[in-house]
Protein backbone atom coordinates (compact mmCIF):
# COMPACT_ATOMS: atom_id res chain seq x y z
CA UNK A 1 0.00 0.00 0.00
CA UNK A 2 3.09 2.46 0.61
CA UNK A 3 3.76 2.06 -2.86
CA UNK A 4 0.63 3.04 -3.99
CA UNK A 5 1.08 6.34 -2.16
CA UNK A 6 4.16 7.12 -3.31
CA UNK A 7 2.81 6.78 -6.89
CA UNK A 8 -0.24 9.17 -5.51
CA UNK A 9 2.65 11.59 -4.93
CA UNK A 10 4.15 11.23 -7.92
CA UNK A 11 1.25 11.91 -9.70
CA UNK A 12 0.62 15.13 -7.84
CA UNK A 13 4.17 16.12 -8.02
CA UNK A 14 4.06 16.27 -12.29
CA UNK A 15 1.36 19.10 -12.63
CA UNK A 16 3.24 22.09 -13.39
CA UNK A 17 3.90 25.42 -10.81
CA UNK A 18 2.38 24.05 -7.87
CA UNK A 19 4.27 24.89 -4.86
CA UNK A 20 4.48 21.32 -2.40
CA UNK A 21 2.51 23.33 0.00
CA UNK A 22 -0.17 23.31 -1.81
CA UNK A 23 0.15 19.54 -2.53
CA UNK A 24 0.84 18.82 1.14
CA UNK A 25 -2.49 20.74 1.83
CA UNK A 26 -4.49 18.24 -0.18
CA UNK A 27 -3.06 14.99 1.02
CA UNK A 28 -3.45 16.46 4.48
CA UNK A 29 -7.33 16.88 3.25
CA UNK A 30 -8.11 13.39 1.72
CA UNK A 31 -6.19 11.68 4.44
CA UNK A 32 -7.86 13.57 7.31
CA UNK A 33 -11.48 12.95 5.54
CA UNK A 34 -10.61 9.36 6.11
CA UNK A 35 -9.33 9.32 9.25
CA UNK A 36 -12.57 11.14 10.63
CA UNK A 37 -14.71 8.55 8.61
CA UNK A 38 -12.47 5.64 10.78
CA UNK A 39 -12.31 7.54 14.31
CA UNK A 40 -15.37 9.92 14.33
CA UNK A 41 -15.62 13.58 13.79
CA UNK A 42 -14.63 14.13 17.50
CA UNK A 43 -11.13 11.89 17.14
CA UNK A 44 -8.03 14.11 18.37
CA UNK A 45 -5.43 13.28 15.50
CA UNK A 46 -2.44 15.48 12.96
CA UNK A 47 -1.73 14.06 9.74
CA UNK A 48 2.04 14.74 9.30
CA UNK A 49 2.92 14.72 5.30
CA UNK A 50 6.32 14.42 3.69
CA UNK A 51 6.08 15.07 0.31
CA UNK A 52 9.92 14.69 -0.83
CA UNK A 53 9.74 10.88 0.46
CA UNK A 54 6.45 9.78 -0.15
CA UNK A 55 5.05 9.20 3.39
CA UNK A 56 2.17 10.02 5.64
CA UNK A 57 1.88 9.51 9.23
CA UNK A 58 -1.46 9.88 11.29
CA UNK A 59 -0.70 10.41 14.76
CA UNK A 60 -4.67 9.97 17.27
CA UNK A 61 -4.48 11.59 20.74
CA UNK A 62 -6.12 9.90 23.32
CA UNK A 63 -6.77 10.35 27.08
CA UNK A 64 -5.68 7.95 29.37
CA UNK A 65 -8.58 6.41 31.80
CA UNK A 66 -9.00 3.42 34.27
CA UNK A 67 -12.39 2.37 32.33
CA UNK A 68 -12.56 3.42 28.41
CA UNK A 69 -16.00 4.55 27.82
CA UNK A 70 -14.94 6.12 24.55
CA UNK A 71 -12.74 4.18 22.54
CA UNK A 72 -12.33 7.11 19.90
CA UNK A 73 -11.05 9.58 22.85
CA UNK A 74 -9.96 7.48 25.45
CA UNK A 75 -7.25 4.27 26.02
CA UNK A 76 -7.30 2.43 29.27
CA UNK A 77 -4.06 2.81 31.56
CA UNK A 78 -3.43 -0.87 31.33
CA UNK A 79 -2.97 -0.90 27.60
CA UNK A 80 -0.82 2.27 27.56
CA UNK A 81 1.71 0.53 29.90
CA UNK A 82 1.56 -2.21 26.79
CA UNK A 83 2.33 -0.02 24.12
CA UNK A 84 4.94 2.09 25.63
CA UNK A 85 7.65 2.97 28.23
CA UNK A 86 6.61 6.19 28.95
CA UNK A 87 5.65 6.76 32.76
CA UNK A 88 1.81 7.99 31.64
CA UNK A 89 -0.78 8.54 34.22
CA UNK A 90 -4.83 8.79 34.37
CA UNK A 91 -5.92 12.52 32.79
CA UNK A 92 -2.47 12.41 30.69
CA UNK A 93 -2.36 12.10 27.17
CA UNK A 94 -1.19 9.26 24.83
CA UNK A 95 -0.18 9.58 21.15
CA UNK A 96 -0.79 6.40 19.37
CA UNK A 97 0.63 6.28 16.08
CA UNK A 98 -1.75 5.03 13.24
CA UNK A 99 -1.18 2.26 11.18
CA UNK A 100 -3.00 3.30 8.23
CA UNK A 101 -3.20 -0.05 6.58
CA UNK A 102 -4.57 -1.88 9.67
CA UNK A 103 -6.35 0.71 11.33
CA UNK A 104 -8.11 2.42 8.33
CA UNK A 105 -8.19 -0.50 6.28
CA UNK A 106 -7.23 -0.66 2.49
CA UNK A 107 -10.49 -0.13 1.14
CA UNK A 108 -10.56 2.96 2.52
CA UNK A 109 -7.16 3.87 1.53
CA UNK A 110 -8.19 2.97 -1.78
CA UNK A 111 -11.20 5.39 -2.08
CA UNK A 112 -8.67 8.59 -0.35
CA UNK A 113 -6.28 7.23 -3.35
CA UNK A 114 -9.43 7.59 -5.64
CA UNK A 115 -10.00 11.46 -4.21
CA UNK A 116 -6.68 12.17 -4.52
CA UNK A 117 -6.74 11.12 -8.38
CA UNK A 118 -9.40 13.88 -8.71
CA UNK A 119 -8.50 16.55 -6.76
CA UNK A 120 -5.04 16.45 -9.07
CA UNK A 121 -7.33 16.64 -12.19
CA UNK A 122 -8.75 19.73 -10.80
CA UNK A 123 -5.72 20.83 -9.77
CA UNK A 124 -4.34 20.59 -13.56
CA UNK A 125 -7.06 22.01 -14.88
CA UNK A 126 -6.82 25.51 -12.59
CA UNK A 127 -3.11 25.27 -13.33
CA UNK A 128 -3.95 24.81 -17.29
CA UNK A 129 -6.34 27.74 -16.80
CA UNK A 130 -4.12 30.15 -15.11
CA UNK A 131 -1.05 29.36 -17.14
CA UNK A 132 -2.91 30.92 -20.29
CA UNK A 133 -4.91 33.59 -18.42
CA UNK A 134 -2.00 35.03 -17.52
CA UNK A 135 -0.68 35.23 -20.72
CA UNK A 136 -3.72 36.63 -22.93
CA UNK A 137 -2.20 38.95 -25.27
CA UNK A 138 1.33 37.01 -25.90
CA UNK A 139 2.42 35.41 -28.75
CA UNK A 140 3.32 31.57 -28.38
CA UNK A 141 4.64 28.94 -31.20
CA UNK A 142 2.61 25.34 -31.19
CA UNK A 143 2.31 22.93 -33.35
CA UNK A 144 -0.24 22.01 -35.80
CA UNK A 145 -1.92 18.24 -34.92
CA UNK A 146 -5.09 18.16 -36.29
CA UNK A 147 -7.92 19.81 -38.35
CA UNK A 148 -11.87 19.70 -38.05
CA UNK A 149 -14.40 21.49 -39.84
CA UNK A 150 -12.40 23.89 -40.39
CA UNK A 151 -11.22 24.45 -36.73
CA UNK A 152 -7.17 24.22 -36.03
CA UNK A 153 -6.02 22.50 -32.84
CA UNK A 154 -2.66 23.25 -31.85
CA UNK A 155 -0.54 21.83 -29.29
CA UNK A 156 1.50 23.92 -26.98
CA UNK A 157 3.25 22.08 -23.67
CA UNK A 158 1.59 19.14 -23.91
CA UNK A 159 -2.00 21.21 -24.02
CA UNK A 160 -4.77 21.23 -27.00
CA UNK A 161 -5.23 25.07 -27.91
CA UNK A 162 -8.20 25.84 -30.68
CA UNK A 163 -7.67 28.36 -33.51
CA UNK A 164 -10.94 28.42 -35.01
CA UNK A 165 -12.39 29.17 -38.24
CA UNK A 166 -13.35 32.78 -37.61
CA UNK A 167 -9.89 33.41 -35.59
CA UNK A 168 -7.17 32.39 -38.70
CA UNK A 169 -6.19 34.05 -41.53
CA UNK A 170 -8.03 34.05 -45.01
CA UNK A 171 -6.66 31.68 -47.81
CA UNK A 172 -4.36 30.67 -45.63
CA UNK A 173 -3.02 26.74 -45.38
CA UNK A 174 -2.57 24.83 -42.34
CA UNK A 175 -0.26 21.40 -42.19
CA UNK A 176 -0.02 18.68 -39.41
CA UNK A 177 3.17 19.08 -37.98
CA UNK A 178 4.14 22.46 -39.10
CA UNK A 179 5.30 25.36 -36.29
CA UNK A 180 2.73 28.20 -36.30
CA UNK A 181 2.83 31.80 -34.00
CA UNK A 182 -0.47 32.52 -32.66
CA UNK A 183 -1.75 35.24 -30.20
CA UNK A 184 -3.34 33.97 -27.27
CA UNK A 185 -6.99 35.74 -27.33
CA UNK A 186 -8.91 34.00 -24.61
CA UNK A 187 -9.22 31.32 -21.95
CA UNK A 188 -12.54 29.86 -20.95
CA UNK A 189 -14.12 27.17 -19.25
CA UNK A 190 -16.55 24.58 -21.14
CA UNK A 191 -18.04 21.95 -17.99
CA UNK A 192 -15.15 23.00 -16.17
CA UNK A 193 -12.55 22.13 -18.24
CA UNK A 194 -10.30 24.64 -19.47
CA UNK A 195 -10.47 26.11 -23.05
CA UNK A 196 -7.60 27.93 -24.35
CA UNK A 197 -8.71 30.43 -28.07
CA UNK A 198 -5.91 31.21 -30.07
CA UNK A 199 -5.90 33.70 -32.94
CA UNK A 200 -4.17 34.72 -36.10
CA UNK A 201 -6.49 37.45 -37.06
CA UNK A 202 -6.78 39.44 -34.69
CA UNK A 203 -4.92 43.49 -34.58
CA UNK A 204 -3.26 42.75 -31.66
CA UNK A 205 -1.36 39.41 -33.86
CA UNK A 206 0.03 42.20 -35.77
CA UNK A 207 0.95 44.79 -33.03
CA UNK A 208 2.87 41.45 -31.45
CA UNK A 209 4.58 40.43 -34.77
CA UNK A 210 5.85 43.89 -35.07
CA UNK A 211 7.09 44.39 -31.11
CA UNK A 212 8.85 40.66 -32.05
CA UNK A 213 10.63 41.90 -35.57
CA UNK A 214 11.15 45.49 -35.62
CA UNK A 215 13.13 46.56 -32.36
CA UNK A 216 12.07 50.36 -31.73
CA UNK A 217 9.14 49.08 -31.35
CA UNK A 218 10.50 46.41 -28.77
CA UNK A 219 12.28 49.28 -27.04
CA UNK A 220 9.44 51.89 -26.94
CA UNK A 221 11.34 53.85 -29.19
CA UNK A 222 8.29 53.49 -31.87
CA UNK A 223 5.06 53.42 -30.58
CA UNK A 224 1.53 51.64 -32.58
CA UNK A 225 -0.93 54.15 -32.32
CA UNK A 226 -4.00 52.48 -33.93
CA UNK A 227 -4.74 49.72 -36.28
CA UNK A 228 -7.42 48.59 -38.57
CA UNK A 229 -7.23 45.27 -40.07
CA UNK A 230 -9.08 42.74 -42.87
CA UNK A 231 -7.03 39.73 -42.01
CA UNK A 232 -5.52 38.17 -45.05
CA UNK A 233 -6.43 40.90 -47.19
CA UNK A 234 -4.95 44.59 -46.07
CA UNK A 235 -4.21 46.22 -43.17
CA UNK A 236 -3.89 50.09 -41.92
CA UNK A 237 -1.12 51.37 -39.19
CA UNK A 238 -0.35 54.19 -37.86
CA UNK A 239 2.85 54.53 -35.79
CA UNK A 240 4.58 57.70 -34.21
CA UNK A 241 8.56 58.02 -33.00
CA UNK A 242 9.30 59.13 -29.54
CA UNK A 243 12.58 59.79 -30.86
CA UNK A 244 12.76 63.06 -33.62
CA UNK A 245 16.13 61.64 -34.83
CA UNK A 246 13.83 58.18 -36.25
CA UNK A 247 11.21 57.95 -38.65
CA UNK A 248 9.00 55.58 -37.75
CA UNK A 249 7.86 54.65 -40.66
CA UNK A 250 10.95 54.11 -42.37
CA UNK A 251 12.03 51.81 -39.40
CA UNK A 252 8.90 49.68 -39.68
CA UNK A 253 9.99 49.17 -43.64
CA UNK A 254 13.57 49.15 -43.61
CA UNK A 255 15.73 48.98 -45.70
CA UNK A 256 15.01 47.92 -49.01
CA UNK A 257 11.40 47.09 -47.60
CA UNK A 258 13.31 43.92 -45.50
CA UNK A 259 11.98 44.57 -42.03
CA UNK A 260 7.73 44.69 -43.61
CA UNK A 261 8.40 42.15 -45.67
CA UNK A 262 9.49 39.50 -42.68
CA UNK A 263 6.06 40.57 -41.33
CA UNK A 264 4.11 40.05 -44.40
CA UNK A 265 6.06 37.01 -45.08
CA UNK A 266 4.22 35.69 -41.60
CA UNK A 267 0.73 37.14 -42.09
CA UNK A 268 0.42 35.03 -45.72
CA UNK A 269 1.51 38.19 -47.79
CA UNK A 270 -1.13 40.44 -46.29
CA UNK A 271 -0.71 44.06 -47.29
CA UNK A 272 0.09 46.12 -44.11
CA UNK A 273 0.28 50.39 -45.00
CA UNK A 274 2.01 52.27 -42.33
CA UNK A 275 1.05 55.94 -41.72
CA UNK A 276 2.36 58.48 -39.12
CA UNK A 277 -0.25 59.34 -36.59
CA UNK A 278 -0.76 63.26 -36.05
CA UNK A 279 -3.29 64.17 -33.33
CA UNK A 280 -4.43 66.57 -36.25
CA UNK A 281 -8.10 64.90 -37.40
CA UNK A 282 -7.87 66.46 -40.73
CA UNK A 283 -3.87 65.46 -41.05
CA UNK A 284 -4.54 61.79 -40.02
CA UNK A 285 -7.60 61.38 -42.13
CA UNK A 286 -5.95 62.50 -44.84
CA UNK A 287 -3.39 60.24 -44.38
CA UNK A 288 -5.55 57.51 -43.63
CA UNK A 289 -6.96 57.47 -47.15
CA UNK A 290 -3.61 57.11 -48.57
CA UNK A 291 -2.38 56.17 -50.98
CA UNK A 292 -4.99 58.72 -52.86
CA UNK A 293 -4.08 62.33 -52.81
CA UNK A 294 -7.20 64.31 -50.72
CA UNK A 295 -7.90 67.70 -51.77
CA UNK A 296 -9.94 69.27 -49.08
CA UNK A 297 -11.69 67.79 -45.72
CA UNK A 298 -15.17 68.59 -43.79
CA UNK A 299 -14.81 67.64 -39.88
CA UNK A 300 -18.55 67.36 -38.13
CA UNK A 301 -16.28 65.94 -34.78
CA UNK A 302 -19.73 65.83 -33.03
CA UNK A 303 -20.97 63.15 -35.55
CA UNK A 304 -17.65 61.54 -35.99
CA UNK A 305 -18.72 62.49 -39.99
CA UNK A 306 -16.32 63.50 -42.96
CA UNK A 307 -16.22 64.69 -46.06
CA UNK A 308 -13.44 64.44 -48.20
CA UNK A 309 -12.90 65.84 -51.63
CA UNK A 310 -10.63 64.28 -54.16
CA UNK A 311 -9.86 64.80 -57.90
CA UNK A 312 -11.92 62.87 -60.01
CA UNK A 313 -8.70 59.93 -61.13
CA UNK A 314 -8.32 59.60 -57.26
CA UNK A 315 -12.01 58.40 -56.72
CA UNK A 316 -11.44 54.70 -57.19
CA UNK A 317 -7.95 54.46 -55.36
CA UNK A 318 -9.73 56.69 -52.40
CA UNK A 319 -12.15 54.22 -52.12
CA UNK A 320 -10.33 50.99 -52.59
CA UNK A 321 -11.14 47.53 -54.16
CA UNK A 322 -14.67 47.03 -52.92
CA UNK A 323 -14.30 49.58 -50.76
CA UNK A 324 -11.55 48.42 -48.55
CA UNK A 325 -9.37 51.44 -48.52
CA UNK A 326 -12.25 53.98 -47.02
CA UNK A 327 -13.58 50.94 -44.57
CA UNK A 328 -10.04 50.19 -43.17
CA UNK A 329 -9.71 54.24 -42.97
CA UNK A 330 -12.50 54.87 -41.16
CA UNK A 331 -12.14 51.81 -38.57
CA UNK A 332 -8.66 53.49 -38.29
CA UNK A 333 -9.74 57.26 -37.75
CA UNK A 334 -13.24 56.47 -35.86
CA UNK A 335 -14.89 58.64 -38.54
CA UNK A 336 -17.56 58.13 -41.01
CA UNK A 337 -15.82 59.27 -44.18
CA UNK A 338 -17.67 60.22 -47.44
CA UNK A 339 -15.67 60.51 -50.63
CA UNK A 340 -16.91 63.40 -52.49
CA UNK A 341 -15.24 63.29 -56.43
CA UNK A 342 -14.16 67.19 -57.38
CA UNK A 343 -15.06 67.18 -61.33
CA UNK A 344 -13.68 70.61 -62.01
CA UNK A 345 -10.56 71.82 -61.61
CA UNK A 346 -11.09 74.28 -59.03
CA UNK A 347 -9.90 77.84 -59.32
CA UNK A 348 -7.06 78.99 -57.45
CA UNK A 349 -4.84 82.03 -57.61
CA UNK A 350 -0.95 82.68 -55.91
CA UNK A 351 -0.42 84.42 -53.17
CA UNK A 352 1.80 86.59 -54.76
CA UNK A 353 -1.23 88.11 -56.75
CA UNK A 354 -2.99 89.54 -53.44
CA UNK A 355 -0.18 90.86 -52.13
CA UNK A 356 -1.05 94.08 -52.21
CA UNK A 357 -4.65 93.18 -51.02
CA UNK A 358 -3.07 91.46 -47.96
CA UNK A 359 -0.62 94.01 -47.05
CA UNK A 360 3.19 93.16 -46.54
CA UNK A 361 3.47 92.10 -43.04
CA UNK A 362 -0.32 89.34 -43.61
CA UNK A 363 1.74 87.91 -46.76
CA UNK A 364 5.15 87.66 -45.31
CA UNK A 365 3.87 86.13 -42.35
CA UNK A 366 0.95 83.32 -44.74
CA UNK A 367 4.65 82.93 -46.93
CA UNK A 368 6.48 82.18 -43.43
CA UNK A 369 3.93 79.82 -42.49
CA UNK A 370 3.91 77.48 -46.16
CA UNK A 371 1.37 78.53 -47.59
CA UNK A 372 1.25 79.56 -51.30
CA UNK A 373 -1.89 79.90 -52.49
CA UNK A 374 -5.40 81.27 -51.62
CA UNK A 375 -6.91 78.30 -51.41
CA UNK A 376 -4.86 76.79 -48.88
CA UNK A 377 -5.18 80.20 -46.70
CA UNK A 378 -9.37 79.41 -47.46
CA UNK A 379 -9.05 76.02 -46.74
CA UNK A 380 -7.30 76.19 -42.84
CA UNK A 381 -9.27 76.60 -40.13
CA UNK A 382 -8.94 79.77 -38.48
CA UNK A 383 -7.67 78.24 -35.13
CA UNK A 384 -4.74 76.40 -37.23
CA UNK A 385 -3.93 79.96 -39.08
CA UNK A 386 -3.75 81.77 -36.17
CA UNK A 387 -1.33 79.29 -34.76
CA UNK A 388 0.93 79.68 -37.40
CA UNK A 389 0.79 83.41 -38.40
CA UNK A 390 0.42 84.81 -34.82
CA UNK A 391 -2.90 86.43 -36.55
CA UNK A 392 -5.93 87.12 -34.45
CA UNK A 393 -9.69 85.74 -35.23
CA UNK A 394 -10.55 89.16 -36.42
CA UNK A 395 -7.89 89.34 -38.86
CA UNK A 396 -7.99 86.18 -40.04
CA UNK A 397 -11.99 86.26 -40.55
CA UNK A 398 -11.19 89.78 -42.48
CA UNK A 399 -8.06 88.20 -44.73
CA UNK A 400 -10.62 85.19 -45.30
CA UNK A 401 -13.30 87.57 -46.56
CA UNK A 402 -11.01 89.37 -48.83
CA UNK A 403 -9.66 86.59 -50.95
CA UNK A 404 -13.37 85.19 -50.95
CA UNK A 405 -14.22 88.79 -52.99
CA UNK A 406 -11.20 88.30 -55.22
CA UNK A 407 -11.92 84.72 -56.16
CA UNK A 408 -15.37 85.78 -57.60
CA UNK A 409 -14.73 89.25 -59.12
CA UNK A 410 -11.92 86.71 -61.03
CA UNK A 411 -14.45 83.88 -61.76
CA UNK A 412 -16.86 86.95 -62.93
CA UNK A 413 -14.04 87.87 -65.13
CA UNK A 414 -13.43 84.53 -66.69
CA UNK A 415 -16.74 83.72 -67.47
CA UNK A 416 -16.86 87.26 -69.54
CA UNK A 417 -13.95 85.92 -71.26
CA UNK A 418 -15.85 82.68 -72.79
CA UNK A 419 -16.50 82.94 -76.07
CA UNK A 420 -17.46 79.27 -77.01
CA UNK A 421 -20.03 77.53 -75.55
CA UNK A 422 -20.16 74.13 -74.56
CA UNK A 423 -22.66 71.36 -76.25
CA UNK A 424 -24.46 68.58 -74.55
CA UNK A 425 -22.31 66.57 -76.82
CA UNK A 426 -18.71 67.96 -74.70
CA UNK A 427 -20.24 66.77 -71.23
CA UNK A 428 -19.69 63.07 -70.72
CA UNK A 429 -21.26 61.52 -68.19
CA UNK A 430 -20.38 60.81 -64.60
CA UNK A 431 -20.82 58.16 -62.46
CA UNK A 432 -21.87 58.65 -58.77
CA UNK A 433 -20.07 61.77 -57.22
CA UNK A 434 -20.01 60.33 -54.09
CA UNK A 435 -19.15 57.26 -52.00
CA UNK A 436 -19.86 56.63 -48.22
CA UNK A 437 -18.72 54.12 -46.28
CA UNK A 438 -20.35 54.16 -43.01
CA UNK A 439 -18.61 54.18 -39.95
CA UNK A 440 -18.28 50.07 -38.47
CA UNK A 441 -18.55 49.51 -34.44
CA UNK A 442 -15.17 48.48 -33.78
CA UNK A 443 -16.10 45.37 -31.73
CA UNK A 444 -13.30 42.56 -29.95
CA UNK A 445 -11.39 42.52 -33.15
CA UNK A 446 -10.30 45.85 -33.48
CA UNK A 447 -8.18 47.75 -31.33
CA UNK A 448 -9.26 50.96 -29.83
CA UNK A 449 -8.06 54.10 -30.70
CA UNK A 450 -6.85 52.65 -34.29
CA UNK A 451 -3.92 54.00 -36.04
CA UNK A 452 -3.40 56.07 -39.15
CA UNK A 453 -0.28 56.22 -41.64
CA UNK A 454 1.90 57.96 -43.80
CA UNK A 455 2.47 54.67 -45.91
CA UNK A 456 0.22 52.58 -47.92
CA UNK A 457 0.00 50.74 -50.88
CA UNK A 458 -1.80 48.05 -52.21
CA UNK A 459 0.70 44.93 -51.03
CA UNK A 460 3.92 47.09 -50.71
CA UNK A 461 3.95 50.22 -48.76
CA UNK A 462 5.20 53.69 -49.72
CA UNK A 463 5.81 56.61 -47.51
CA UNK A 464 3.99 59.55 -47.46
Amino acid sequence: MNSELVEAFNLLSKVKNVDSTVLGNILEDVFTMMVHKEFGPDARFDVVVNTERGEIQVYVEKTVVETVTNPTSEISLEQVRLLTDEPLEVGEDYVEIVELERKIGRRAIRAGLQELVRRNKELEKDVLYNEYANSIGEIIVGEIYHQRRGDVYISHNKHELLLPRSEQISGEVYRKGASVRVLVKEVKRENGIPRVIVSRSSPDFIIKIFGMEIPEIFDGIIEIKAIAREAGERSKMAVISNDDRIDPVGACIGMKGVRIHAITRELNNESVDIITWSDDDEVFISRALSPAKVRKISLDRENRIVKVSVDESETSMAIGKGGQNIRLASKLTGFAIEIVRDDSDEYDMDLSELREELGEDVFKRLTNAGFTTAQEVLEKRNKALAKVTGLDSLKIDEMKKMIEREFENAVVEGEEDKATPISDEDVEETDESEYVAEQVNTDESEIEGELPRDESSEGQPTQH
